[in-house]
C-alpha cells in the first residue's frame, strides 16, 4: 500500500470550505484567492483518490467521503494546533489561583491536572473548588486569577468554555406523580438554577415546596438521589442514583447551560493563559 501524508494546509483548507460552503469565503478566511483554494482542494481529491465536494454552479455540498474526512480533519487539525501552541508558548512560571466550580469535568479533571503539572512544572496552581455563587466574590477580591463557573453567575465579560443541557433530576426510585407539590431540591440564592427551576415552575402556576438547600453540587445529588425532591442539574451532573424526570410530569423547559471561563483581561498573567489554552485544547479533545 502506498503511503499517502495529508498536508496540514489542505486539511485546513478544506475545513473551512466545508464549515462556509464557499471556495471565496475560505478563502477570505484563510488568505488564499479562490483559485488558490480550488488548486488545494483539487490537490487533496487528487491525493486521496476520492471527490470529497459535490459541487453545482448553486449548491456546493459533502460526499459521504468528505464527511468522513471532515470529522478526522477536525481532529488531526486539533492536536496539530495544541501541539504548535504548547511548544511555542513561553516558558510561564509562577502561582496560579484557579476556581473551579465543583462538577466541572469530575471524571477527567484529575488526570487533566495531572498532565498540565508534568508539562508546565514550573506553574504552581492553587485550585479551590466552590459553587459559582461563592466563586465569583473571590474572583471580584482579586483572591483568585481565573475562575470556571456558569456563566449566568457573572455578570462581567466570559468566554463559553462548554455548553450542555440543563435537565431535571429525580431519584432512581422515587416517585412524586400523584404529588399536587413539586418538592425542590435547590442551592441557596442567587444560584441561576435555582431562579430557572422556581419562575419555570410560577409561570406554569405549578406549586412548589422547598425540600433542601444544598451547598454544593454533591450535596444537592445526595439529597435528590435520598429521594427529597427534584432538582436541576446539568446533564454532565447525573450520577448514578440519579434519572431525568418523567416527562409525564410536565415539568417547564429548560435552556442550555454555559460554562465560562472567567478572567480579568487587563492583567497580565502568563501562567493563566498558558493554562487557558490547555484548558482548551484538552477540552476541544472531548467534543
Amino acid at each position: 500500500m502506498i503511503n499517502i501524508d495529508l498536508d496540514i494546509d489542505m486539511l485546513r483548507c478544506f475545513s473551512e470550505v466545508a464549515k462556509t460552503g464557499s471556495f471565496t469565503k475560505a478563502g477570505e478566511n484563510i488568505g488564499l484567492t479562490q483559485s488558490g483554494v480550488s488548486v488545494k482542494i483539487r490537490r487533496l481529491e487528487e491525493r486521496l483518490s476520492s471527490q470529497i465536494f459535490n459541487r453545482t454552479s448553486k449548491s456546493l455540498s459533502l460526499t459521504h467521503e468528505g464527511e468522513i474526512l471532515l470529522d478526522y480533519a477536525g481532529r488531526i487539525l486539533a492536536v496539530h494546533d495544541e501541539a504548535v501552541s504548547r511548544l511555542t508558548q513561553p516558558k510561564a512560571s509562577g502561582e496560579l489561583r484557579v476556581g473551579l466550580i465543583d462538577y466541572f469535568l469530575p471524571e477527567i479533571l484529575p488526570v487533566l491536572l495531572s498532565k498540565f503539572r508534568k508539562q508546565y512544572p514550573n506553574i504552581h496552581l492553587k485550585i479551590h473548588t466552590d459553587i459559582g455563587i461563592h466563586l465569583i466574590p473571590l474572583f471580584e477580591k482579586g483572591e483568585l486569577d481565573l475562575v470556571v463557573a456558569g456563566k449566568d453567575s457573572y455578570h462581567g465579560k466570559s468566554r463559553i468554555l462548554i455548553q450542555e443541557p440543563l435537565v431535571w433530576v429525580v431519584g432512581k426510585d422515587t416517585d412524586i406523580s400523584f404529588q399536587k407539590t413539586i418538592p425542590l431540591v435547590l442551592l441557596p440564592q442567587p444560584c441561576a438554577f435555582r431562579k430557572i427551576a422556581t419562575d419555570g415552575l410560577n409561570h406554569m402556576k405549578q406549586k412548589w415546596d422547598l425540600q433542601f438547600t444544598g451547598t454544593s453540587i454533591t450535596s444537592i445529588q445526595a439529597a435528590v438521589q435520598a429521594g427529597l425532591g427534584l432538582s436541576i442539574l446539568p446533564q454532565g451532573a447525573l450520577k448514578e442514583g440519579l434519572k431525568r424526570a418523567p416527562v409525564h410530569l410536565n415539568l417547564p423547559e429548560l435552556p442550555m447551560y454555559s460554562i465560562g471561563l472567567i478572567i480579568d483581561e487587563q492583567k497580565e498573567n502568563d501562567a493563566r493563559d498558558v493554562f487557558i489554552s490547555y484548558l482548551e485544547a484538552e477540552i476541544s479533545t472531548l467534543k
